[in-house]
């Protein structure tokens, strides 16, 4: 009786110990902006490290003027906003793939893909990958490069764009200091 108890609790710690393993620091956030009028703030984007070497997007939308819609977000090449989101020219896609759905066979590493904004134009999503970096000189760094929020549905299919329709929203990634 008293081994079960003691290989339990010994169970118990290593699944409690391995869960606080994962730790996350925030390394960038991106504050996103309407195209016409950038004082209207629609949300933020929140980037951390995970102890795996992996970073995690959490990307929260309040977009009241697009609720019950579908909009399409993607990473662009540059972080200016300018000229209706126009400046941050197109997608960012560092290892040139075709355009298409994030996790499917071909996709550009900016390819985040349609949300889906409730009735009041919110909504929150989460993405942890690899093919992000916070390093200065690799290929798929994440620092400084556009967010912006499409006021149409991603194809998926369109090259190189996914026919997503207007820059509605953008934001610029900045490393956390």
């Amino acid at each position: 009786m008293m081994k079960k108890y003691f290989l339990g609790l010994a169970i118990a710690s290593v699944a409690f110990l391995s869960a606080c393993g994962q730790k996350e620091s925030k390394l960038a956030t991106a504050n996103l902006a309407e195209t016409a009028d950038q004082s209207k703030s629609i949300g933020t984007a929140t980037f951390y490290g995970l102890s795996d070497g992996k970073i995690k997007m959490d990307l929260e939308l309040k977009f009241a003027s697009r609720a019950d819609s579908n909009v399409a977000v993607h990473f662009h090449e540059h972080g200016d906003c300018g000229d209706m989101g126009e400046n941050t020219h197109g997608h960012w896609n560092p290892t040139n793939e075709n355009h298409g759905k994030w996790d499917s066979g071909a996709y550009h590493s900016g390819d985040i893909g349609n949300i889906k904004l409730d009735s009041k134009g919110e909504a929150k999503i989460s993405i942890t990958t690899d093919r992000w970096s916070v390093q200065d000189g690799d290929v798929k760094n994440i620092i400084g490069r556009g967010i912006i929020v499409h006021g149409g549905t991603d194809d998926y299919k369109t090259q190189p764009t996914g026919n997503s329709g207007p820059r509605v929203g953008c934001g610029v990634i900045e490393a956390v200091k």
